[in-house]
């Protein structure tokens, strides 16, 4: 009897991976392609499609594709569709699902990478028996996926969920956004935004700091979290500030979606009890007293290297369980 799999995409402005995976998550593939070698779309699906099927045939027939789930910028999980991604190659909205339905038989879904996080984090992590829960991805920017009732909250535009859009200090002196306007939660909460608050408290400081000479470009916010291990005052305070940022947000979303938790996933994450306490901190001093001690905030359980592509493939398992 064939083992039943899902391929998890994870299409990136530099790289795409792939991987597939059986229902427990374990991985039996995986591979890449450079996205950016590509100008035209269907010629990029054309090679990652030959990838995948190379690495179908070194299964040699012991397994049987249930679907292929994608995770990209600006995924439309109701269009099916790519929407002006600015990180991609390929300009407009691409039809991602009807090209790539060209190859497949069994469903093909597509989302952004929020969203796929989320549902990595409910079929393969710790949201396992959850039915209301929130995933927060901090990297370059500030993404979001919400699970309510056991069902992906995706909106009537499949836009549902833009939490690092939502005004923190709204006002034309604050910070201006990818997105056209200014004062956005990313802009302060995200790998980007630690670094602008980073040097804002710098420039504001005299004390020492071992990142001080760094450019702006060079600076990573694995550079801020070893500094703020070794004890530096700056980067100390830079998480602070992000964390305290990020946990009276929360706290309005606590109010909006009433989730058993929130999971962190992506970079910042990986800072561990630098961005976890003063977020946790700033959560519970904003919740309304309804809420307090409630909602569990906590890591992602998906393994930070593979997530993207796992949380991929779980759209595929989830849509045969949910039609969603």
């Amino acid at each position: 009897m064939k083992k039943k799999v899902a391929i998890g995409i994870d299409v990136g402005g530099t790289n795409t991976a792939f991987g597939i995976f059986d229902r427990e998550g374990n991985s039996l593939s995986e591979g890449s392609i450079q996205t950016k070698e590509f100008d035209e779309v269907e010629v990029f699906l054309a090679a990652l499609v030959e990838k995948i099927s190379l690495a179908l045939q070194r299964l040699n027939g012991t397994v049987e594709v249930e679907g292929v789930g994608v995770g990209a910028p600006m995924g439309n999980i109701i269009n099916g569709t790519i929407e002006n991604a600015v990180n991609l190659p390929w300009s407009g909205v691409i039809p991602l699902v009807e090209l790539l339905s060209k190859y497949y038989d069994s469903p093909v879904i597509v989302t952004n990478d929020a969203n796929a996080a989320a549902v990595g984090e409910m079929i393969y992590g710790g949201a396992k028996g959850m039915k209301n829960f929130i995933v927060i991805t901090l990297g370059t920017g500030l993404g979001s996926g919400i699970v309510a009732d056991g069902k992906l909250l995706i909106g009537a535009a499949g836009m549902a969920g833009e939490i690092g859009h939502t005004m923190i200090r709204p006002g034309a002196s604050n910070r201006e956004c990818a997105c056209g306007r200014r004062g956005c939660l990313e802009t302060y909460v995200s790998v980007t935004g630690i670094k602008r608050t980073f040097f804002k408290i710098l420039a504001d400081s005299i004390a020492d700091s071992e990142l001080r000479d760094v450019t702006f470009n060079e600076l990573t916010g694995k550079m801020i979290y070893q500094a703020a291990k070794k004890g530096d005052v700056i980067a100390k305070q830079a998480f602070d500030h992000t964390g305290e940022m990020l946990g009276f947000k929360l706290a309005d979303v606590v109010a909006s979606f009433n989730p058993e938790a929130i999971f962190l996933f992506g970079g910042l994450s990986l800072a561990k009890e630098f961005i976890f306490e003063p977020t946790k901190k700033a959560l519970e001093d904003n919740l309304m007293e309804h809420y307090k001690g409630k909602v569990s905030l906590l890591p992602s359980k998906i393994n930070s290297q593979k997530a993207a592509i796992v949380g991929a493939s779980a759209l595929v398992w989830n849509h045969k369980e949910n039609g969603s």
